[in-house]
């Protein structure tokens, strides 16, 4: 399965890089509309996002329409190999420094926060809820931990151009599912309350 999932993240990295240099930031802005429209946040909540790399859809757009609205955003930070995420708060104008794989990420003063909402970058969605992602199973292995923890989940909301939708997706056990995929032209709930 492995190599089947190697091929297709192959191909759907090629097909996001193209939508991005397609679509750039007014898919951004667009999919950033829909979220905070869609998901009814309040300033107690804090929102996980990601810092952008590469082709990934770009969520600053989001962070500042969050942080605008009084709702406390986060960055994912790695910690070390096969380690689920911690989250770091963000704030406009919060220097970021370099983390692992040269993601940037706020600084270690910055408060360690649990999310109520979890965005969650991806190469591909299908409507089941599964996602592709890069390899490393971070993103499965947080939401394994926090949805095991005896708190509530936190909303699992994978962010994406609406043309990385494909039929279907391999998943194996480990694979946690999406419950909503917020996209630039629509909104994909999944079906969390079967899981």
């Amino acid at each position: 399965m492995e190599d089947s999932k190697s091929a297709l993240r192959a191909e759907a990295d090629r097909r996001r890089a193209r939508l991005s240099a397609e679509l750039g930031v007014a898919a951004a802005r667009r999919l950033a509309a829909r979220f905070v429209n869609a998901l009814e946040l309040s300033a107690d909540q804090v929102v996980a996002l990601y810092w952008p790399i590469r082709s990934e859809l770009d969520t600053r757009p989001l962070m500042e329409m969050l942080t605008a609205r009084g709702v406390g955003v986060a960055l994912p930070v790695v910690v070390g190999p096969a380690r689920p995420l911690v989250f770091r708060r963000w704030r406009p104008g919060l220097p970021l420094v370099d983390g692992h794989f040269g993601i940037r990420v706020p600084p270690e003063t910055a408060q360690v926060v649990r999310p109520d909402v979890l965005g969650v970058p991806l190469l591909a969605f299908d409507d089941q809820g599964h996602r592709l992602g890069y390899g490393g199973g971070f993103y499965d292995r947080t939401l394994e931990a926090l949805r095991a923890d005896g708190k509530p989940a936190p909303l699992a909301a994978g962010l994406a151009f609406e043309r990385q939708r494909v039929g279907w997706l391999p998943a194996h056990d480990g694979d946690q599912r999406l419950d909503v995929v917020v996209t630039d032209h629509d909104v994909h709930w999944t079906g969390k309350d079967d899981r």
